[in-house]
């Protein structure tokens, strides 16, 4: 697979798609955001600004009950260097659910902005909110996924090691929202996908078995079991997640046990291999999970996918809230954004 960078968008329009779970989005819709966040990218990695903003005029509305600090930036910097503007909404000012119910909230935010992110626990929420607005609403993460992450974490891999395809990634830790969400779009990618966990810290089945059928169609593979040395060995990634995730407080010194044994360090690194990068969504626990010397070292990807997350939600934003009548987004050979 090329070099995302030079890779032509295929044809089609994602205009007024909803992102909920990462499965939303088929394997080429999803390269299609890639090379839309590619070419974003490469012109505002040079100029700080992009000459053409395509979202000029467009706003975007951000619930959030969830702390943020990636998450939050990432979207509201993205809307502002795209030409347009974000507004930050609280559940304590909102109220979605006790003041109003969710049906109400998003009937109200169709009238006044272009999209909708939700960031929040119950995944049943962002599902709600995509089935009662009219414009689209993104998963910012809920306890069930973090479809906005995964997109980031495979650009980062195709940009870092060339491409996806064919590539390991070990996930060691627990098989929660993160991994579900990268399950499903590496698999569909062409990746082998690894998780060792804990008894008890299994994935969801039905999320799965969807991902093992994206293996399938897409030349990929996914794999589940206990031991992490088995996992990383000769894989081109390992990644980690905090034993502990918002939410799941009253959990921590069980989970802390459980998952003895399960730290991303530098014995664990040796045994994937020189070759092997290791990959973090943050925040970090650092001492926990992963080591300092480990998430700081040479093999460490971890702040670079930290900054795709911009670059990615820039990619799916100017993707979703594509207006016909627009000039179209051009990606061309040399990966700069013009218009048609």
């Amino acid at each position: 697979m090329s070099d995302p960078a030079s890779e032509i968008a295929p044809a089609g329009s994602l205009q007024g798609r909803d992102l909920v779970s990462a499965a939303d989005l088929a394997p080429a819709e999803i390269r299609r955001v890639f090379a839309t966040a590619a070419a974003l990218k490469a012109e505002f990695v040079t100029h700080r600004r992009h000459e053409r903003p395509p979202l000029v005029r467009r706003t975007l509305a951000m619930l959030f009950e969830r702390p943020s600090l990636r998450t939050r930036v990432t979207f509201e910097a993205g809307m502002v260097q795209l030409g347009g503007s974000a507004i930050q909404l609280t559940s304590g000012n909102v109220g979605w659910g006790v003041r109003e119910t969710v049906t109400d909230v998003a009937r109200n935010l169709q009238g006044f902005v272009d999209a909708i992110v939700v960031r929040t626990g119950p995944h049943e929420i962002a599902v709600e909110f995509a089935a009662r607005a009219s414009i689209p609403v993104i998963n910012a993460l809920t306890l069930h996924e973090h479809p906005c992450q995964a997109l980031a974490d495979v650009f980062t891999i195709r940009e870092a090691l060339g491409s996806i395809a064919g590539r390991v990634i070990a996930f060691v830790g627990d098989g929660n929202n993160v991994f579900h969400s990268l399950a499903l779009v590496a698999a569909g990618q062409g990746a082998e996908v690894r998780l060792a966990h804990p008894p008890g810290y299994e994935p969801d089945a039905g999320v799965l078995a969807t991902a093992m059928a994206l293996a399938t169609a897409g030349g990929g593979s996914v794999s589940v079991g206990h031991d992490p040395r088995e996992a990383v060995t000769g894989a081109d990634v390992v990644y980690t997640d905090a034993w502990t995730s918002m939410g799941q407080e009253d959990e921590a010194e069980t989970r802390r046990a459980a998952f003895q044994g399960y730290q991303v360090n530098g014995r664990l690194l040796d045994a994937a291999g020189p070759q092997a990068r290791v990959m973090h969504c943050l925040p970090a626990h650092r001492g926990e999970e992963i080591t300092s010397d480990v998430m700081d070292g040479p093999q460490s990807l971890v702040f670079q996918q930290s900054e795709n997350r911009l670059h990615v939600q820039k990619g799916l934003l100017v993707e979703l809230l594509a207006i016909p009548g627009d000039p179209a987004i051009v990606v061309d050979g040399s990966g700069r954004i013009g218009t048609a």
